[in-house]
């Protein structure tokens, strides 16, 4: 992804505030793993934000491409009825989780 400079002030400011175990600066080297964590963790006034700022089409790139683990099933609901990726008679896609042999 490739984003404009206002994109990257406000992605570095969302990664000190979610992304609390790493550096601003390497953290926004993995983007969308600040994106979901501000789409599942974020208040709403800053994952709303990142939505008017990014665009829908990219959060849902994020969601789509999710990892296991980085959306709890309260969020992964949310944000799969909020960028009408299902609709209310559609069954939700399964919540990715972690397997451990």
């Amino acid at each position: 992804m490739t984003f404009s400079v206002e994109e990257r002030t406000v992605l570095l400011n969302m990664a000190r505030k979610y992304i609390w175990w790493m550096q601003p600066e390497e953290a926004l080297c993995y983007p969308a793993r600040v994106i979901a964590q501000v789409m599942n963790l974020g208040v709403f006034e800053d994952a709303f934000g990142l939505l008017e700022l990014l665009g829908a089409d990219r959060l849902v790139d994020v969601l789509c491409r999710a990892e296991a683990g980085q959306f709890s099933p309260e969020s992964w609901h949310f944000w799969h009825y909020r960028l009408d990726l299902v609709q209310a008679d559609e069954p939700m896609p399964p919540l990715l989780v972690r397997h451990i042999p």
